[in-house]
């Protein structure tokens, strides 16, 4: 097991909060570096907030801070920016967002957690970079930062120094993974698995976006070939219709998925068929053999073997992971983690 070299500094991690944060923005990273700790790692955890007073969460939770953020004024291996309901009033508030900066010009790495996104965005530091927050808001941190490149769908998304994250638990998933990145992956499994949640959890956070999830193309022409696939996904989009109708050869138009997609067309048609097929799986009720020929896939058991490709899971696991808390739709408590 890699651990943190003995006589080392701890891993320092200053987790900011204020009046009205999420409360499991903050706890959800605080128990993954404390967990860390009984596995190998040194991290040593502290919570500022701009003028050392504790705060009411938005759950109602009182919490007490170790001090002000103007007292922290040696090095953070990571800053963790938490978010709140209220981040429209947030995002206007001076006082925090100096805060903010501040202990970013003293981090070595930042990390936001939910609409925490927003506060990073209002001080500057997402300018120029990819980020990502709730799906809920992601169209209005576009919206309001046309600077930031926002990446609707992924559970975190890491620019440079800068790391942001979904929703709430999702900052779980961020921390997990820089666990792995500071201590390696054997420590990351083990806490993950302690805390009976998933190292990786499979697909994004809404869980219905391939096109996100792959380069932009350059091209028009391809443009126009990947909106048909996203539009009707049950057409027949075999390779020669699609060449049809970008106006090309269907060898150069494996080419173009090639260069600028890094996939085969037919495995791109796939991705896309599955995660229309999730988005019935997730809201509706109709029979597999409904949501198979719906999403172009023909038959409930070419379902299954894509789903199995692409997640690891069989449509019916995924519709009972997405419509029930109660049962062990994926694996076994036990196994989860590793």
């Amino acid at each position: 097991m890699k651990q943190t070299p003995s006589g080392s500094e701890p891993l320092l991690v200053t987790v900011l909060v204020f009046p009205g944060v999420r409360l499991l923005d903050v706890t959800g990273p605080i128990e993954v570096f404390a967990s860390a700790n009984e596995f190998g790692g040194r991290y040593r955890v502290r919570t500022v907030s701009p003028d050392g007073a504790g705060v009411v969460t938005a759950a109602g939770t009182a919490l007490g801070v170790d001090l002000a953020a103007a007292q922290a004024r040696d090095v953070s291996d990571v800053v963790v920016v938490p978010g709140g309901p209220e981040w429209p009033s947030l995002i206007k508030d001076d006082a925090l967002l100096d805060t903010v900066r501040a202990l970013d010009a003293r981090a070595r790495h930042t990390a936001s957690v939910c609409t925490g996104a927003f506060l990073l965005a209002a001080a500057g530091l997402l300018d120029g970079r990819e980020a990502t927050t709730h799906w809920r808001f992601a169209d209005q941190l576009a919206l309001r930062y046309p600077r930031v490149t926002v990446a609707a769908d992924a559970l975190f998304v890491r620019d440079g120094h800068i790391t942001t994250s979904a929703g709430v638990s999702s900052g779980i998933d961020l921390s997990l993974a820089l666990v792995e990145e500071q201590l390696g992956a054997e420590v990351a499994r083990a806490v993950a698995k302690d805390m009976v949640v998933f190292m990786q959890r499979p697909g994004g956070q809404s869980q219905f976006s391939v096109r996100t999830r792959v380069p932009r193309a350059r091209q028009e022409m391809l443009r126009r070939v990947l909106d048909a696939v996203a539009e009707d996904p049950a057409a027949p989009h075999t390779l020669a219709a699609m060449a049809r109708r970008a106006g090309v050869s269907t060898r150069h138009m494996t080419r173009l998925f090639h260069d600028e997609m890094t996939t085969t067309p037919a495995r791109y048609v796939e991705q896309v068929r599955v995660e229309a097929a999730r988005a019935l799986l997730e809201g509706g009720d109709d029979p597999m053999a409904t949501v198979a020929r719906r999403t172009g896939f023909g038959s409930p058991e070419s379902m299954r073997r894509a789903f199995t490709r692409n997640l690891g899971i069989t449509p019916g696991a995924y519709r009972a992971r997405f419509r029930s808390t109660r049962e062990p739709a994926l694996k076994p408590l036990s196994t989860l983690g590793t």
